[in-house]
């Protein structure tokens, strides 16, 4: 007697779009899928917010405006991320032009690259995984000698920051790691374990200037358990600073992981090397922009900028930071706290 015939598995169902505004990021399958459900993407986005698994890119006009592409050029952008200032730049240079694509993180990269080869010629595209301390590296192993245009952007993707699996929120828990490239060093929950409450405090005051660093020092490095998730560093931060108002509690939250996740990826170390190394990468007349998003940032590139000009290496640079518009703070708020600085290579005949 045949055995009767077993009936294929049904496929596992999806989660349902839970209504108008889901709230967990895996339940946001519409967002992740703008080419499909470009409506619902167009509605989050009127509404001032940035759709998961997205970023949108900052002070795009400005940017253009101080780089200058022309058709022909060779364009460095130092932190690829989502792409967005790269396909701005990219059609200002065609046919003849080049992107160079450096970013670090392993799980964004490959995505973005689909998305600006599937928009431009491969031919014009160099995409490459590695942090912008080793921007002269990238350069040499290609045997480019200089660029016409570099851009940093130094402010985190909205893609790892609504995440919570890369433990850059606090919104919902996750693993409190915040590193960039999650394959490499130790995530911040290890980085607790090993800080003492003195260079805790330090790390805390030096990296997000935080007012209350002793007290939260104290606090955090007395925990008799040890700190995984976000949300137990989160409502450790908020039960020492119960004096405080609810919104100043969240801006300490926002300035420890900030503090933290500059310390886990050596922020400070990799912006200074890239700022050293910047004006043997750019071509005599060549530009710079970088994107800053905190003080500990700005007050690199304004000194390296300063410097640079004094020493002849550049013949101009911004004398004031330029920021951006109301009108962009109010569609993208994640644009608040952003300043651009600039500078120009000199000719050669200028550095004689």
């Amino acid at each position: 007697m045949s055995e009767p015939e077993q009936k294929p598995a049904k496929p596992k169902r999806r989660v349902r779009y839970g209504g108008t505004h889901p709230r967990r990021f895996e339940e946001k399958y519409k967002e992740h899928q703008p080419d499909k459900y470009g409506e619902t993407v167009a509605k989050v986005l009127a509404s001032g917010k940035t759709p998961a698994g997205m970023h949108r890119s900052i002070m795009v006009d400005e940017i253009l405006a101080t780089l200058e592409p022309k058709p022909g050029e060779i364009y460095l952008d130092a932190t690829l991320g989502y792409g967005g200032h790269a396909s701005a730049v990219l059609p200002r240079i065609l046919p003849n032009g080049l992107l160079i694509g450096l970013d670090v993180d392993p799980l964004e990269l490959p995505r973005t690259e689909e998305r600006l080869r599937s928009s431009f010629p491969a031919e014009n595209i160099l995409i490459r995984r590695i942090n912008f301390a080793g921007i002269s590296k990238a350069l040499a192993e290609k045997e480019i000698p200089g660029v016409h245009m570099i851009l940093a952007d130094l402010g985190v993707s909205s893609m790892q920051i609504d995440n919570p699996a890369r433990g850059f929120t606090f919104k919902v828990d996750g693993p409190l790691d915040l590193r960039m490239n999650p394959e490499r060093g130790q995530p911040a929950s290890a980085l607790l374990k090993q800080l003492t409450e003195e260079r805790l405090a330090e790390l805390l005051r030096q990296n997000a200037d935080e007012p209350h660093a002793a007290a939260l020092a104290q606090c955090i490095a007395s925990s008799r358990t040890p700190i995984a998730t976000t949300q137990q560093l989160a409502s450790l931060i908020r039960g020492a600073l119960k004096r405080l108002t609810p919104e100043e509690q969240t801006n300490a939250i926002r300035r420890t992981f900030q503090a933290l996740r500059i310390a886990v990826n050596d922020e400070f170390g990799a912006l200074d090397s890239l700022l050293a190394q910047i004006p043997a990468c750019l071509l005599p007349g060549g530009r710079v922009a970088i994107l800053t998003f905190h003080s500990g940032e700005d007050r690199r590139v304004k000194h390296s900028f300063k410097a640079g000009l004094e020493s002849g290496v550049y013949s101009r640079i911004s004398e004031e930071v330029v920021r951006p518009t109301a009108q962009e703070v109010g569609q993208n708020p994640r644009a608040s706290s952003a300043k651009l600085r600039w500078a120009v290579r000199a000719n050669a005949e200028m550095q004689r």
